[in-house]
């Protein structure tokens, strides 16, 4: 509790006050503009970290991640277009209410839902991180080398619909991350001594989020302005109310433990809420037709998802999603690297941290409730002059990270790469994970092997590395199982995990995800 205090001070000190309430207002602009993401806005932002003190920029950035979540619902439920696959859901009966005049309310479910999970998500965080860091911090290097395939195994596979594009992208991170000489010995440098450090992972992110999806965006620009649906003050009467709260709290419970295992994301807590309170609720007639807990359950499963993937990060030093991957990336550029010791080591940030969430909540409710009239005219912001100032900053912050004019040259083949792989379909969170826990899984694997000189037999002599190893065994089995089923009919297979969709497609871009 004293810790926890500690924490709100250092929060509500005015500078970081200020940060915090910067990073909502990114964070909430940055969601609502479709095709840019908390993922991308973390990217761009990141040459800060050189210029900025650590408890700052993280809580900065944990606004953004929070305020992006919320952001995505005002452009699924105005535009019908989902900037993130975890909007998905949203949009469906969001935009049905806005069109039958009810967008306030489809807002105002989505802010409050927003706030309730977040909030029951940090309190469960302050009492778990703790609890989980004291059981980590016993676990050896075979254990945490495990953990960390199976992160690999469980990031490559929820995503999209061919596991073996998923491989794909991800042995692409892991060859990124060879680059250079940490062994000692060169690894794919050819004979470049600009790649003897091998390739700062700031440019990775900026190249492959930003510059990968402004390329992609601007080349399904689409044409026709955009149809936005007007929103008056969002207010919620009493019978929305009492349809909403149960939602809230259901999808809460779905979210947070999806956002804190590996992989696990807000995706599939959003499908589950929705087919529940379908299947719970007592206006079965409306769902399709604007169903205020087909948004009130899946708004709030998606940012308890973002409070749980706090758990993992500071506690394992994985990261469960893409704006998760930023903020190690963040905290790695300060030399900080969370794990177990991360709570003994740094227990100001860690619950300064965790305090913040709370204070980000709060002022997301405060500040977009009666300003989401203003955060619908952001919509109408031409996309060609948007997407340049997006490529120009990318730039500008991928060089800052170096001064290196190589540096340049490698953001423009990374944005390339980052264009290509959503052009075949490759996701692009494997390569990302690749890249940074890479290094990590290498530095394990070596340590497990000098302490038991060579022996193979060490990886799996914990108890911990043999659960892990076990349910990597049942993963693969149950893609074995899943691609016979496949073949024998092809037409009953459907992706795992949606794709979020762009604004360029002239069909019903929501209905097509989910039929897909």
């Amino acid at each position: 509790m004293d810790l926890l205090l500690e924490g709100f001070q250092t929060a509500l000190t005015p500078e970081n006050l200020l940060f915090a309430l910067i990073g909502v207002m990114l964070g909430t602009a940055v969601g609502v503009l479709p095709g840019i993401g908390p993922a991308m806005a973390l990217a761009l932002l990141l040459p800060m970290t050189y210029s900025v003190g650590v408890d700052s920029a993280i809580i900065m950035f944990a606004g953004i991640y929070y305020g992006g979540m919320y952001g995505g619902s005002t452009t699924s439920i105005l535009l019908n277009t989902p900037g993130e696959s975890s909007s998905v859901i949203t949009a469906i009966e969001g935009n049905k209410m806005a069109k039958s005049g009810r967008a306030a309310q489809a807002l105002a479910t989505a802010a409050i839902g927003s706030f309730v999970a977040g909030t029951i998500g940090t309190v469960l965080l302050w009492v778990l991180v703790p609890r989980v860091a004291d059981i980590v911090v016993t676990l050896g290097a075979p254990s945490y080398f495990a953990v960390m395939v199976l992160a690999f195994f469980a990031v490559t596979m929820v995503l999209g619909s061919s596991k073996l594009r998923g491989f794909i992208s991800l042995f692409l991170g892991l060859g990124i991350a060879l680059v250079g000489t940490a062994t000692g010995q060169a690894r794919l440098t050819f004979g470049n001594a600009q790649l003897a450090d091998g390739i700062d992972v700031v440019v990775v992110a900026v190249g492959i989020f930003a510059i990968g999806e402004a390329l992609w965006v601007a080349a399904h620009l689409r044409r026709k302005p955009l149809e936005i649906i007007p929103v008056g003050q969002p207010w919620m009467s009493k019978d929305d109310w009492r349809r909403s709260w149960k939602p809230w709290l259901r999808g809460t419970a779905f979210g947070f433990p999806f956002g804190a295992v590996p992989a696990g994301g807000a995706e599939v807590p959003t499908f589950l809420s929705y087919a529940t309170e379908k299947k719970l609720s007592k206006h079965p007639e409306e769902f399709g037709r604007g169903a205020i807990e087909g948004v009130a359950g899946p708004e709030a499963a998606n940012n308890a998802s973002a409070a749980g993937t706090m758990l993992p990060l500071l506690t394992l030093g994985l990261p469960t999603t893409a704006t998760a991957t930023i903020m190690l990336l963040a905290l790695q550029s300060y030399g900080i690297q969370p794990g177990p010791q991360l709570l003994t080591n740094e227990p100001a940030l860690v619950w300064g941290l965790l305090a913040s969430l709370v204070i980000a909540n709060a002022l997301l409710l405060v500040i977009n409730l009666p300003m989401a009239p203003l955060w619908a005219k952001l919509l109408q912001i031409p996309r060609p002059q948007l997407y340049a100032g997006i490529l120009f900053f990318a730039t500008l912050g991928a060089y800052t990270a170096n001064f290196e004019p190589f540096d340049l040259a490698l953001l423009v083949a990374l944005g390339l790469l980052g264009l290509a792989m959503r052009r075949f379909g490759l996701p692009v969170l494997p390569l990302i994970v690749g890249v940074i826990l890479g290094p990590a899984m290498e530095l394990q694997l070596t340590t497990a092997l000098q302490i038991s000189d060579g022996d193979l037999g060490t990886l799996w002599s914990e108890p911990v590395a043999v659960a892990v190893y076990a349910v990597i065994a049942l993963m693969l089995l149950a893609m074995a199982v899943g691609a016979v089923r496949g073949r024998r009919n092809p037409s009953a297979t459907t992706p795992t995990t949606p794709t979020a969709t762009d604004e360029n497609d002239d069909t019903d871009e929501t209905e097509e995800l989910v039929n897909r």
